[in-house]
Parts: structure tokens; sequence; C-alpha cells
């Protein structure tokens, strides 16, 4: 317990930062309606945080590295800060996409000071329980954040002030805690090559993980929109696929110990391509049936990260756990930094379900592509423990070395 109140700052940073970080996205996609953006536009601006974030995980360790953790995490703050003060400066889609590489860069980065800090501090004894609470703070204060659409005004800069003014408090208990930073880590090696040759698979699941949760997130808005819902039913649509993913964790974490990872993966991605089926097909529900279907959504398409990972790490020896982390953020950002685009000019080009005709695609070659990797190779008899993977930092990969080997 005394080490829980210890991180208590850290924690209270993770949550304001995911309050402001959490909702810049889907305010920026509904204001960009407001100020009639294209909708090729408001994608460009999801897929430019992912580009901010793929920046932020490479460069954080070594920023890090040179100013210490508590400058570092200023820092970034600060960017995150100044990206979205400055939106209702200057009205213009690249301008504001440029301010959302700034946005990217600040989760990125944060996330990787705070994840480097809890790293350093934790003993095998705490690790668990550490890690459980991190995992409800972020994905509470994310639910939280969607929810927090529902009052902030698109297109004003009182709404951008207030995600801006959440974004600086979370410095302050970082700033005041008076425990001592520790020392710094290496920043590890980034070997894209690594996860293509432990799991192929894995690398495709990833990429099809980002293909659904990056369309979702930033482009989810525009769906709603064009299928007439308010903008507090938006936030609701929103939180349901966050809390859908949240219920998903335990099952999918037993059935991925339980059976062959490689036929968890090919059922979640049949479940996901009737999730889509369902929400593409039925669009003209009531509010709560698109509630139900978003959450349904979720449900299917959030656990696919964390099972591609673990099946990943099957293949990994010990020492290559932290590298191999990496390696699968490396494909996840890329898919994530395509796929904003790639469903917002489908849905300019189609209407509103063909985002979902998109995702389900993805699955559609997960599926095939899981068929014929099971046929390449068995899969291994010692497998390593099912943990759920948060897609924050490249460093996530040592907080999660000791769960997936325990007796290092």
């Amino acid at each position: 317990m005394r080490m829980l109140i210890s991180f208590a700052a850290l924690f209270l940073s993770v949550i304001l930062l995911q309050l402001s970080s959490g909702a810049i996205g889907p305010l920026d996609a509904l204001s960009g309606i407001t100020l009639d953006f294209s909708t090729g536009q408001v994608g460009l601006l999801g897929s430019a945080h992912f580009f901010g974030f793929f920046i932020g995980c490479w460069w954080a360790p070594r920023l890090m590295g040179g100013i210490g953790h508590s400058r570092a995490f200023a820092a970034f703050t600060a960017a995150g800060a100044m990206g979205m003060l400055g939106h209702m400066l200057v009205i213009d889609p690249i301008a504001w996409a440029l301010m959302r590489v700034a946005s990217g860069l600040c989760v990125a980065g944060c996330y990787t000071v705070i994840e480097a800090w809890l790293q350093a501090k934790v003993t095998n004894e705490t690790r668990g329980r550490t890690m459980g609470v991190y995992r409800v703070a972020d994905m509470g204060a994310s639910l939280a954040a969607q929810m927090f659409i529902s009052i902030l005004e698109p297109a004003s800069y009182v709404s951008y002030n207030i995600l801006a003014l959440l974004c600086c408090a979370a410095i302050l208990p970082m700033a005041l805690t008076k425990v001592r930073q520790p020392e710094t880590p290496s920043a590890p090696r980034l070997r894209p090559m690594l996860a293509l040759t432990r799991s192929p698979l894995a690398a495709a699941g990833v990429v099809v993980a980002a293909l659904s949760s990056a369309s979702f997130r930033m482009v989810g808005p525009l769906y709603g929109q064009e299928v007439g819902l308010p903008i507090s039913e938006i936030a609701y649509f929103l939180a349901a696929f966050v809390a859908g993913g949240a219920l998903a964790q335990y099952p999918a974490g037993w059935l991925a110990d339980k059976y062959d990872r490689r036929w968890v993966l090919i059922w979640l991605s049949i479940a996901a391509i009737l999730s889509c089926a369902i929400t593409a097909l039925t669009h003209d529900l009531p509010a709560w049936g698109i509630m139900l279907t978003a959450g349904f959504f979720g449900l299917t398409t959030f656990p696919i990260y964390s099972v591609a990972a673990a099946h990943a790490h099957d293949f990994a020896s010990s020492d290559e756990r932290v590298e191999l982390s990496a390696a699968l953020m490396f494909f996840f950002a890329l898919g994530a930094i395509a796929a904003p685009l790639l469903a917002s000019r489908l849905i300019e080009v189609f209407g509103p379900p063909a985002m979902f005709v998109m995702i389900a695609v993805g699955h559609g070659v997960l599926v095939v592509f899981g068929l014929v990797r099971m046929g390449a190779r068995p899969t291994v008899a010692d497998k390593t423990p099912y943990v759920y993977s948060p897609r924050t930092s490249f460093i996530i990969g040592r907080l999660m070395k000791r769960i997936r080997d325990p007796q290092d």
C-alpha cells in the first residue's frame, strides 16, 4: 500500500494527461465538422496525431536521458498544451495537423517518462498491484475523456483552453512529488524486423488492431455525425467502444492462456467482422442500438493487440522482450498513421458504413493469414502469461518483462 501511495503523483498525472489528450481527438473531429473541414482533412488530423506519437516514442527516451525525467515531462506537456491552445488562433487544417503532431508527441513523451519511473521503482512483489492500478487509472480516464466531449463546445477557444489547462495540470503532481527521480534507463533499440522474425502473425495483428482503434477513435465522431447522433450521444458512442474494450480484457486473456493464441486471434477477428457487418448494415438504429454496436465493436477489436503481443512473446527470449515490445509498437504506429486518412476518405466517397467495411476487410485478411501461419509452424507448449499491453510507449516492454518472466 505504501508503494502505491508513493506512486499517487504518477497516477494523478496519468489521469489528467488522459483527460486532455483523450478528448482532443474527438473534439478536433467535431470542430472540423463545425468549421467545414472536409472529411479527408479531419482524417489528416488523426493521422498527424499518431505521426507525432511515433516520433515521441522514439525520441522521448533519448531526451529523458539528456535532461532527466521531470524536465522531459514538463517539455512534452508544454508542447501538448501549446498545440491545444493554438487551435482557435489559426483556423486551418494543415496548421491543426501540425498542432496534433505536438499532441501526439506529448502523449508518447509523457507516458515514456511515467512508465520509465514506474519501471525503476516497482519490485517483483509490487509489480502486479502497481500495474493493475495503473491500468485502471489509464482506462478510467480514457473512458471519462470520451464522456467529456458531451460538455465541450466544438470550435470554441474555451473548450481547447480547458483541455490545455488539464494538460498543464498534469505537470504539477510530477513537479511537486517528494519521491526522488530514478536513474534514466537506456533507450531500447528500434528493430522492426524482430517482430517479423519472431511472429509475422503478431505483426499483422497489431497493424489490424491499429486499423480498428485509430479509425474509430479519430474518425468515429464523423460516423456518429453522419448517422445523426447529437454531440452528447457521440460522447456515449465513443465511451461505449472503450467500455467494451475494457470488459473484453479478462475473458480474452483467459482464452489466450487456455487455448492456441492463433485461434483466439482468428475468432476475435471473425467476431470483429460480424460486429462491423452489424454496424454497417444497421446504422439507422435508434441511439441505444448504435451504442450497443459500438460496445460490441470494442469488445471484439480492443483485445487483439494484447493477444498478438502475447503470441509474439511466446517465441522471444527474455532478453528480447523490451525490443520486441518496441517493434510491435512501431507496426501499430504505422497502421494508426494510415488508418484515419483512409477511413475518412472512404466515408467521404462511399458514406458512413464504408469505415466498417474497411475494418472488416482488414480482419478478413488477418483471419486468412492466421490460418496460413498455423500451417507454417506449431505453437509453443510453454506460453508466456497474457498481460494487457497498453499502446503507450516503447518503455512499456520493461514493465511487462518481469510479468512475462517472473523468474528473472
